[in-house]
């Protein structure tokens, strides 16, 4: 009985200092340009709210590119709502996934003994649903303080307008496209780290920005009757994009025979990307697939590679193994098989933005019901033996 009794005392300790010191519900450290949404009291004159569809009455192309993207999408998407919902709708997400305070049915003042799982909150009267479900909308990066921010100054516009050089680098999505290591998080790298990852990399010694792949710039009016420029587009395209990832990287296949083996050498090289591949989530892999498929269509050998990130998440984080691509760099892969007359090598690689058994849990547990695309074939060779 006293053995019982001090093996649960002993057990109820270490959960509490678990629960108290070292579990968080957030997998990231907070920083402190992103621990707070973004305040707008005063909307610049001649608009008449922050809603996006205010802007497309005049950029009415931007407007439409926007809508298309996954900023637009930022929280209506199917995906981030069932992981918000796994995560218990825990607050920090929304400061990027909907950046202005407006956006915010509640505002918090505190924390309950500093628990950022126990925020204290109050009615945001300045609440709009509306807005909530624009995402990234345009007022997230061009109002501040009563003005509208881009990268020129001197506009004719009916309202007012200031140049910020945020615009010409990559401050302005470095602010949700980095995450810091918190303690006892044991992560190789930080946990979503493209921008870390591209600061640290060639391609920003060079003078490049984001905006170089990611808003690439196209000849014309920026708003309707003004002078055509160099106008960044406003796609934002990245991993939900299958042009754009194979935009980033480059395949070749050899094939060497020797003593009657086939020797299929396929090399990856990251060389379009100025962050590692793949980036952002750390749940985003690559596969690699060598299949040897006979006359009668039957599949006689298999074997599949992985790039990506291999975390433990519970009971406290911790990063195993990782092997994405950096700049620059090239993977090699090498499959052996006998040469055997009328057989066919089929060789692919596949861009998985989760497992299929994590979107199986999400659909199960927590209400994901359309069933998206989470995985793309990026290249794809077929060799005849």
């Amino acid at each position: 009985m006293k053995k019982t009794f001090l093996f649960l005392l002993v057990i109820s300790f270490i959960y509490i200092i678990y629960s108290k010191y070292i579990y968080s519900p957030i997998i990231f450290k907070i920083r402190s340009d992103f621990e707070k949404p973004i305040v707008i009291k005063n909307i610049p004159k001649g608009i008449e709210s922050l809603s996006s569809k205010g802007c497309a009455s005049c950029h009415q192309e931007i407007y439409e590119e926007w809508a298309t993207s996954m900023h637009a999408k930022a929280y209506i998407d199917p995906l981030f709502q069932a992981y918000w919902r796994k995560d218990n709708n825990i607050w920090i997400c929304l400061n990027c996934h909907t950046p202005l305070q407006n956006q915010h049915e509640f505002i918090i003042t505190g924390f309950e003994k500093g628990d950022i799982k126990k925020p204290i909150t109050q009615k945001n009267e300045d609440f709009s649903h509306e807005l909530r479900e624009e995402g990234i909308t345009c007022a997230a990066c061009h109002v501040r303080d009563g003005v509208i921010l881009g990268p020129f100054g001197n506009t004719d516009a009916p309202h007012p307008t200031r140049y910020d050089p945020m615009f010409k680098s990559t401050a302005i999505c470095d602010r949700c496209h980095q995450v810091p290591s918190g303690k006892s998080m044991l992560y190789i790298a930080n946990p979503c780290n493209t921008s870390e990852e591209f600061h640290g990399g060639p391609y920003a010694v060079k003078g490049y920005i984001c905006q170089t792949c990611h808003m690439p710039e196209v000849e014309r009016p920026m708003a309707t009757g003004s002078p055509i420029r160099k106008i960044g587009q406003h796609l934002w395209k990245g991993g939900y994009s299958p042009d754009m990832v194979k935009r980033g990287l480059m395949f070749s296949l050899d094939k060497k025979i020797n003593n009657g083996m086939v020797d299929l050498i396929l090399k990856i090289k990251n060389s379009g990307a100025g962050h590692k591949f793949p980036t952002g989530d750390p749940d985003r892999y690559i596969t690699v697939h060598f299949d040897v498929i006979s006359k009668k269509g039957e599949v006689l050998k298999s074997e599949q590679s992985s790039i990506g990130r291999w975390i433990i998440w519970k009971p406290i984080i911790v990063e195993v193994y990782e092997n994405r691509i950096k700049p620059h760099e090239t993977k090699e892969y090498i499959f052996n098989y006998n040469n055997s007359a009328g057989d066919e090598i089929r060789v692919q690689v596949v861009y998985h933005i989760m497992t299929e058994r994590a979107k199986n849990k999400l659909k199960k547990k927590y209400g994901l019901k359309e069933d998206i695309i989470t995985e793309y074939k990026i290249f794809e060779d077929v060799i005849s033996l």
